[in-house]
């Protein structure tokens, strides 16, 4: 065992830790666990936890089902919500086949992989994300209703906003838990609401993504509520976006400070994005759900970029040069966060890789009919979404072939699940289980 597995080790002595969390997650980004006994976690460092891979969605046949989990010493945290005595600890694992081979249908395998590829061009990158939420009341067994907490709206106080002592809990609980919260406050929609992180690497941005979600539903539950990463749990009202931050460094040089112009390596990889934007939706909003999002408040409808500008696919902030990134404004909760940014993470290194030119700034509000035209569309549909997936040699060439072919098939099978549905239908269907 190395030092990092000798100190959780021997923390778990000191702060009578008794059980064990290795998570991971499903092909769609669902969290998973097993619970061991903290006796057990010296074998789990040193032979794996096997499971029954063909029970995770998106992995094996039953014919070919054992995995082995191998826990991660540096994702290691306590769960403070979890009881002071007989404390439970949390730790992300890598899968690998029981030869010990990586298991290619691993999402987190993919995203550290594809995220390795910036060293070897010179550079380093960091991503940020910012994700809404919804928090409905919960009736008095503790099921979700579809009552909003509040009825506030963008940036609004207490007594209005009701939903301040639940973000600043989130934000202590995930403080406590190691992760860095920047912002907090309340959105748009009625109950809807957003916290900000601070930008990491890649790997640890999507790791701090299943922890947030799974930090915000344990925390909204002790306050007897429940909350819905839903694309749209709420027709009429904003949906739930979350947007992904990317900054690129080289030799101390935030890229996106200097002018987005030939030579500049950002202004490649924001045009790589740009190029395998429709390709990669099925990934970034994988549910039907997610399309009814789009094109309306403040969520984007079609390819383009800009500055400040909250009606384009892509924009880049006014910020303060160490702090300037391009902020992807597609993606929502629903993503597995591993697939949606090592993909848009493999399209920008595509550009760079190619040397793509970036078109002009769109400088337009697209929301007004008539101001897109000429602009490619976002897809309007999953099952549009999903043609162009099956369609890109793009993704054939970045992603295993148990990857891509096992997820195109769950989503035709959500697809299907949904046909003649109306509506209201498919928010309940998804309601809880995103």
């Amino acid at each position: 065992m190395n030092n990092s597995e000798q100190e959780i080790l021997a923390f778990v002595e000191e702060n009578d830790v008794k059980f064990v969390k290795l998570a991971f997650c499903d092909l769609f980004g669902v969290q998973k666990n097993v619970s061991l006994l903290a006796s057990e976690l010296p074998r789990a460092f040193s032979e794996g936890i096997s499971f029954d891979g063909s029970s995770v969605d998106g992995f094996l046949r039953v014919e070919e089902s054992d995995l082995v989990l191998w826990p991660d010493p540096a994702t290691v945290c306590i769960l403070p919500w979890r009881p002071a005595d007989g404390r439970v600890m949390r730790m992300f694992c890598d899968i690998r086949l029981p030869g010990g081979e990586p298991f290619a249908g691993s999402c987190r395998d993919y995203l550290k992989r594809v995220a390795g590829r910036f060293a070897g061009l010179g550079l380093s990158c960091n991503v940020g994300s910012e994700c809404e939420f919804y928090l409905f009341e919960a009736d008095e067994r503790g099921d979700a209703t579809h009552i909003p907490m509040d009825r506030a709206g963008y940036f609004d106080v207490a007594p209005l906003d009701r939903g301040e002592n639940i973000r600043r809990e989130i934000c202590l609980t995930l403080e406590e838990m190691g992760l860095a919260p920047r912002h907090s406050h309340h959105e748009h929609g009625p109950g809807q609401n957003e916290i900000d992180f601070l930008y990491g690497p890649a790997l640890t941005a999507a790791d701090d993504l299943v922890t947030f979600k799974s930090v915000v539903r344990a925390v909204a539950a002790r306050s007897g509520l429940f909350a819905s990463f839903l694309p749209k749990p709420i027709a009429g009202e904003s949906g739930s976006g979350l947007h992904l931050n990317i900054s690129l460094h080289r030799a101390g040089q935030n890229l996106f400070a200097a002018p987005l112009e030939a030579g500049n390596p950002a202004a490649s990889f924001l045009a790589g994005v740009l190029a395998r934007a429709r390709e990669l939706t099925v990934f970034l909003n994988p549910i039907p759900n997610s399309y009814t999002r789009f094109g309306c408040c403040e969520a984007p409808g079609f390819v383009s970029w800009s500055r400040q500008n909250r009606s384009q696919l892509v924009r880049i902030p006014a910020a303060a040069p160490a702090s300037c990134r391009m902020e992807l404004r597609s993606p929502d909760p629903a993503c597995n966060p591993y697939l949606a940014i090592g993909l848009v993470l493999a399209a920008g290194l595509e550009g760079i890789e190619q040397g793509l030119a970036l078109a002009a700034p769109v400088d337009k509000n697209l929301f007004v009919p008539g101001e897109a035209e000429g602009l490619d569309p976002l897809p309007r549909s999953l099952a549009e979404a999903l043609k162009l997936a099956k369609n890109s040699d793009f993704l054939r060439r970045q992603l295993p072939p148990i990857l891509l072919q096992n997820y195109l098939a769950g989503v035709l099978r959500r697809i299907e699940g949904m046909a003649g549905q109306q509506a209201e239908t498919e928010r309940e269907r998804y309601f809880l289980l995103t």
